[in-house]
């Protein structure tokens, strides 16, 4: 039993092994103590804090490559072929900078980053704060791949009685959703003070192992009539919400075959989403054969 669960831990895909991930929250550091994690099957630890701190791996106190950035932590177990994501709204003055808390979630993190997606469960799994009956329609919206080789979904639009912690009233929110990294999602959402300008969130997932995932949101919200607090309650109200609906999808794996699982025209995203992950070969964290 061992031998098997070591095996399907193992991660081969070298587009994962490669790229950054975050693998904590600089604030959860405490020099006294190391701080154990694991990425892509991988048992991690973290010592040290603030300026000094580097990560090993456990198993052979190997050391792993670490970079520091939006107030995370970031490590590649193999040679970084790219950068970490950069985030213009990231630098803009007139927003609060926030992580929002780290949720570890027994599901893979494909399927987190689906969900983060998926905007026809807001009415039932986010009543009176997301959607609400009888507003259960996804109306059409447009989905692509850029040439930045990101998935790109906009003219998303859905009814939400309170879209964020400034709302003071239900508001048809506008949304752009976009995929960068396969285990990365971000959205632009409508700020209901500022009309012209959009709250940004990103949601990076660290893949613990393939059924696992710490799910590390990053917000970038303008600063009328909110704080870093109310904005981080937010967060983590809504993610608690959708937690146990991840932790009941079977299988736990996300499935990438086109008939593993039938869409409807509301999962536009999801459907880019898996197909972009099979371009890429993208295997932890899925079911690639049909079931």
């Amino acid at each position: 039993m061992e031998t098997a669960v070591i095996e399907r831990s193992a991660c081969a895909d070298s587009v994962l092994l490669n790229d950054w991930h975050v693998v904590a929250d600089l604030s959860a550091l405490n020099s006294e103590r190391p701080f154990e994690t694991r990425l892509l099957g991988t048992d991690l630890l973290i010592h040290g804090a603030g300026d000094r701190v580097r990560i090993e791996r456990k198993c052979d106190s190997g050391p792993v490559q670490i970079s520091k950035k939006y107030g995370f932590l970031w490590a590649c177990l193999g040679d970084p072929d790219r950068d970490i994501l950069h985030i213009p709204e990231a630098f803009e003055t007139d927003r609060f900078i926030v992580t929002g808390g780290s949720i570890a979630v027994g599901v893979s993190g494909l399927r987190a980053v689906e969900n983060f997606l998926d905007m026809g469960h807001f009415p039932f799994v986010h009543t009176g704060w997301l959607g609400e009956e009888p507003h259960t329609e996804v109306p059409s919206y447009k989905v692509e791949i850029t040439d930045q080789d990101e998935v790109l979904a906009t003219q998303c639009r859905f009814f939400q009685p309170v879209a964020s912690p400034t709302a003071s009233g239900g508001i048809m929110a506008n949304y752009e959703y976009k995929v960068s990294r396969p285990y990365t999602v971000a959205l632009y959402k409508t700020n209901p003070v500022h009309p012209d300008r959009m709250d940004y969130i990103a949601l990076f997932v660290q893949p613990v192992d393939e059924e696992h995932c710490i799910a590390h949101p990053l917000l970038c919200y303008l600063k009328d009539n909110t704080n870093e607090a109310e904005l981080r309650w937010f967060m983590q109200l809504i993610f608690a919400q959708d937690k146990p609906i991840l932790e009941n999808q079977l299988p736990k794996r996300l499935p990438l075959d086109p008939r593993a699982e039938t869409p409807i025209r509301a999962d536009a995203s999801s459907v880019f989403y898996r197909r972009w992950l099979r371009h890429h070969n993208i295997t932890y964290g899925a079911i690639t054969a049909p079931q």
